[in-house]
């Protein structure tokens, strides 16, 4: 079972979690790929998605991540044991949205929301001072990301499986081209 974890002012509506939800439906995987609208609050967001991993007991998980979704994909590899394909993750989450306080708009569903100090302790108390088992583990980076510096991610999982680009983006523009590696990657093929 695939879990996409869409980063911050993110939705279901990205790019991203349509082209792998297509591309799993196209092999008939539909029923195996879960993605919806997380929580602002960090704490409600791994709630969230630690009650969808318990309704599919039946199925072991693997957490597929961008940005911040990278961020919580790690927390819950962690905590459940489980795989998790990470792509330009925000290694540093709480120190990166910190800049963020304040007012934004979601880029798919045009909500508004504000990010407060409340929701940076929530990532503060979800952060990890390291990965355990790092071959649970891939990451995606491009050298172009403009948002987060892809050397904290290569650094922070060291033994992980890595696929660095050059170039690219923060939206990590190759993600196309390892669908069915990700598939792979969480045994569904």
């Amino acid at each position: 079972m695939i879990y996409y974890l869409h980063g911050f002012t993110s939705a279901p509506a990205s790019w991203k979690a349509r082209a792998l939800h297509e591309r799993m439906a196209g092999r008939g995987l539909q029923d195996a790929f879960w993605c919806e609208q997380l929580p602002v609050s960090p704490k409600a967001a791994i709630s969230m998605i630690e009650a969808a991993v318990a309704a599919r007991r039946d199925a072991a998980p693997t957490f597929v991540g961008s940005s911040l979704g990278g961020f919580y994909a790690t927390c819950l590899a962690e905590k459940l044991d489980a795989k998790a394909v990470l792509i330009n993750p925000a290694v540093l989450a709480p120190l990166v949205l910190e800049k963020w306080l304040g007012e934004h708009e979601n880029l798919y569903t045009g909500e508004h929301f504000v990010l407060t100090p409340t929701h940076i302790e929530e990532l503060r108390r979800l952060d990890l001072p390291a990965v355990t088992r790092p071959e649970r583990y891939w990451l995606l980076v491009e050298t172009g990301d403009e948002t987060l510096d892809w050397r904290v991610a290569v650094a922070r999982y060291v033994g992980a499986r890595q696929t660095v680009c050059e170039g690219g983006d923060h939206s990590f523009t190759r993600f196309p081209d390892y669908l069915d590696e990700i598939v792979a990657f969480a045994a569904l093929a």
